[in-house]
This record gives C-alpha cells, structure tokens and sequence, in this order.
C-alpha cells in the first residue's frame, strides 16, 4: 500500500503552479535541493516518475498531474480549515449588512462604522436603511445579517427561521396631545377628536389599539405617519393626539405638544435581530450586534446629559426578548434607554 505525504503534494502542486523546481522553491521559501529531494521521495513512494525533465522547464507527467490535483484539494481543504478555525476564534472579518430604521439612523447608527473601525478593522460595516417588513424580508434572504426593529412587548414580530433576537431596550408609552388642546384627565376624554396614528401593525398602532379599546375610543380622524419625526411636524401644527415612546416624547420641541401621565398599556421595545447558524452568529454578526448595543448606549448617555430624556438611561441585563419567554411574563423593574 502506497503512503503519501500530504505535505510533498503540496510540494507538486507548487512545482506545477511555477513551472520549475527553483520557482518553486523561491515561492515555497525552499532551498531548489530541498524541493528536489522531497520530489524524488515523492516518486520513490510512487514508483513512477512525476516529473519529465528533459526539457527546461518542469513539465507533469500524467501521473504527477493526477497527484498535483490532489495536492490542490489538500491546499484548498488547508486554507477552509484556516478560516474556520479564525471564525471559532472570534476574529471577525468581510462585510457586514446592518439593517437600521431612520430613527436609528439619526440617533445612533452611524456611529456603529467608526466604532467597528476601531476595534474590528478586517470588518467592512455596511449601514442599509430599512422599515420592518422590508428589513425582515432582507433577513430571511440573507441580504441583511443584522436587523434592528421598533417593536411592541405584547404583540411582538415572530421570528423568522435561522434568526435569533434580543432586546437592546425597553420603554414605556406615552400619550401626547397638541400644546394647545386642554390636557386630559381620562383617555376616553379624546375620543370624537383627531389622532395622528401610525401604519398598521406597527407599535405605536397596537398600542393606540389597546388604549382605544380599554376607554371605547373613536377618533373623528386619523391622520398616519410612519415615523415619530412625522409624528413631532403634526403635533406642533396642532392636527391631533398620538403615542409615543416614552424618550421620544420627551424630544418633542417645547410648545409642540403635552405629555400627559394617562398610562398607556403595553411597552415599546427596540429589537436587534441576527443571522446564526448551527454553532451561533458568525464573529462578524456578533462584532456588529455588540457595536450598535455600545452606539445605543453612547447616544442615550449624550441624550441625558443634554437632559433630553425621559429618566436616566441606563443597560439592564435582565431584558428578556419575547422569542426567550417560556412561562407567564412576570413584572419586573422598569428598563429604558432612549
């Protein structure tokens, strides 16, 4: 039985590349001596020359094209092995699609790049601007590996497969009328008027939804707008009531509208979804989801010390994703970042 040395069909496969014994051991950083002596060890072990040199350069014979094949799949099989074994060791580089709503993006996200830059620099951040359903769709297809989500606690976005979430914060919802309007003492007070509402399904809709359900609300008109910029424009030019994030209510400019302290059921949540795999997100994933955590953070700790927020923002590590709940949810101790 014929044993080969895998490390001399590297050598071939090199031989057959340069054309040469001695470009070879130039490229291989080889003696040419050393190179010719595994050749022959090689053909020693074969039998059978593999190759011809009777002209002046160093052509294959049949046999030695057959073994500088497998000494190519040896090498291939080398350089996949490299590159998991970096994945395994957490280093995290390629490109990185990083899906992010507009709210995100004036806030925080931009600051994911620069942050990335500095402490994974073989990694190549890419910022998508994306709605939910196009985001999700995105995700699925493998076109977004991050996905950042505004949510709703109690009737949260499922899950698509091969996808896996966290919560990067939690906060309460907050009912708004415009500066002008008498503020309300009971939420049913504001059925008959108008409402800036939002696309359906979206968290501020399945919020408005449960507060019109708990008080019998029927607005007079509904105005949407998609996002809470929208949302500030309407109030200052008086068109209606709405909800917001408890944070995003406190940015609203002064004079544009109240926030009352009516509660409002239920708790908004911003969601960062990641692709995974059998053995969990790729370094790059994990790299990317890490950094917008830290942007977040970084723009909520400068929120608050301009005094823009609504509280101290601060992390809470026992944030639990609604795909992680198994039993009953408990109440637990309030957690918001801006």
């Amino acid at each position: 039985m014929v044993e080969l040395d895998p490390k001399r069909l590297l050598i071939l496969r090199q031989i057959a590349e340069a054309g040469s014994v001695a470009a070879a051991s130039r490229a291989l950083g080889h003696t040419p001596s050393a190179v010719s002596q595994q050749l022959s060890r090689l053909e020693r072990e074969v039998g059978v020359p593999l190759v011809d040199r009777a002209g002046g350069r160093a052509e294959l014979t049949a046999t030695g094209r057959l073994l500088a094949g497998y000494g190519e799949r040896i090498g291939q099989a080398l350089q996949d092995a490299a590159r998991d074994l970096r994945a395994l060791g957490g280093i995290a580089t390629g490109p990185v699609a990083i899906g992010v709503p507009p709210p995100a993006i004036t806030f925080f996200a931009t600051s994911v790049v620069h942050l990335l830059a500095g402490s994974h620099p073989d990694l190549t951040p890419r910022l998508v601007e994306s709605g939910r359903e196009e985001g999700l769709r995105a995700l699925r297809l493998g076109e977004l590996d991050v996905l950042v989500i505004e949510d709703d606690k109690q009737e949260p976005t499922p899950l698509p497969a091969g996808v896996e979430a966290s919560v990067m914060f939690e906060d309460a919802y907050r009912l708004v009328v415009p500066a002008d309007w008498p503020t309300p003492t009971d939420a049913g007070q504001l059925s008959a008027r108008p409402w800036i509402s939002a696309p359906a399904g979206s968290p501020r809709q399945l919020a408005f939804q449960r507060l019109a359900a708990q008080h019998d609300i029927v607005p007079s008109l509904e105005h949407q707008a998609r996002y809470r910029f929208a949302v500030y424009t309407m109030l200052a030019a008086r068109l209606g009531a709405a909800i917001l994030p408890a944070n995003a209510a406190a940015l609203i400019a002064p004079g544009a509208g109240t926030v009352t302290t009516l509660p409002v059921p239920g708790a908004y949540l911003v969601r960062l979804l990641r692709r995974t795999g059998p053995w969990g997100p790729a370094p790059a994933v994990r790299a990317a989801a890490e950094a917008l955590q830290n942007a977040l953070l970084m723009a909520g700790e400068r929120l608050a010390a301009q005094g823009l927020t609504d509280g101290e923002p601060r992390v809470n590590a026992h944030l639990v994703d609604p795909s992680e709940q198994t039993s009953p949810e408990q109440p637990g101790p309030p957690a918001t970042m801006p």
